[in-house]
């Protein structure tokens, strides 16, 4: 497919160009010429050098840490090219910032994913492409189009080659109760067990282990997630499951978010492996040996092939 001549341009504001690039790469294309810094008292500023009217525009950010910055280059790069006559704008949120919060726990409680859903409609956006919000209804905040591609195949089909000769031995863990429907679907594509760990959580950012649900003993076990943040809820699984006999405990995630003390805590847990996609972009000090990185570029590029040529996206799934 040569994207050059047929109306797609791929753009890229500041939080992964390495992933923009891929997908463009994967297109046969190059990265659409624009330039997105700050001025000197902090404002962002974005600056377009090519034509982008009628075309077909993606806009490749993750808004992952610093959250608001990346949050503000993309609504601002919107915004131009809806200003510069833009055919169509996607925005491309590999991993959209603020998905945890999406509904009130407490009285007077914001619901950001919300607010944040329009934002990016207001900006000008007429659809989206993501990849595993943290809660999927996150789709009925927005009111245009969402493409909603799941991580699961991706890590899924490396467990298989990676557990080829010995799957009979794997059971699949649920690190909560919210992540049960994720694993259960996820222990479907292996055709294994599944597990499940009860916990509470006292406060932000910490967790507990309650019990086991489900026979871990003697065998190896493959943790199952959609985001790792600060790694203790990851890190007490892993860490329980060894005490109750697992011979092996492997990870993975869809969004490696991996703040405050997350490496550090990886690095002293029982986590043999923790696999993870390329959603946000990993800095040098946390690409430590335990953790994989597999891309999600072929599966986004299929995904703007399919949105340019109005293909059905669904049939990713299948």
């Amino acid at each position: 497919m040569d994207s050059l001549n047929n109306g797609i341009k791929i753009f890229s504001c500041n939080a992964h160009k390495d992933l923009a690039l891929a997908i463009a790469s994967e297109l046969n294309s190059t990265l659409g010429d624009s330039e997105v810094g700050k001025f000197s008292d902090g404002e962002i500023f974005v600056k377009i050098n090519e034509t982008v009217r009628g075309r077909d525009v993606f806009v490749v950010q993750p808004t992952s840490t610093p959250v608001n910055d990346h949050l503000m280059e993309l609504l601002i790069m919107i915004d131009a090219f809806k200003r510069a006559s833009a055919g169509r704008i996607t925005a491309v949120i590999p991993y959209y910032g603020y998905a945890r919060q999406d509904r009130k726990t407490r009285a007077r409680d914001p619901i950001s994913a919300k607010l944040v859903a329009d934002l990016i409609e207001t900006a000008g956006a007429d659809r989206v492409l993501t990849m595993d919000f943290h809660c999927a209804q996150i789709q009925g905040f927005f009111n245009i189009p969402v493409d909603h591609l799941l991580g699961n195949p991706i890590v899924a089909r490396y467990y298989q080659e990676k557990f080829a000769d010995c799957i009979e031995d794997i059971t699949v863990v649920s690190p909560d109760l919210g992540s049960v429907g994720r694993t259960r679907a996820f222990a479907e594509k292996l055709e294994v067990p599944l597990a499940i760990i009860d916990k509470r959580r006292p406060k932000a950012n910490v967790s507990e282990i309650m019990n086991i649900i489900g026979d871990v003993n003697g065998r190896k076990v493959v943790l199952v997630d959609d985001m790792i943040d600060t790694a203790g809820t990851i890190c007490n699984a892993a860490n329980a499951l060894k005490e109750r006999g697992a011979t092996g405990v492997y990870a993975c995630c869809t969004h490696p978010v991996l703040s405050g003390p997350a490496i550090e805590r990886i690095e002293k847990s029982a986590i043999t492996e923790l696999v993870v996609l390329n959603t946000i972009n990993l800095p040098e000090e946390k690409q430590i040996s335990k953790i994989k990185q597999l891309s999600v570029a072929p599966i986004f590029a299929d995904a703007i092939k399919r949105i340019h040529d109005d293909q059905p996206v669904s049939t990713l799934f299948q």
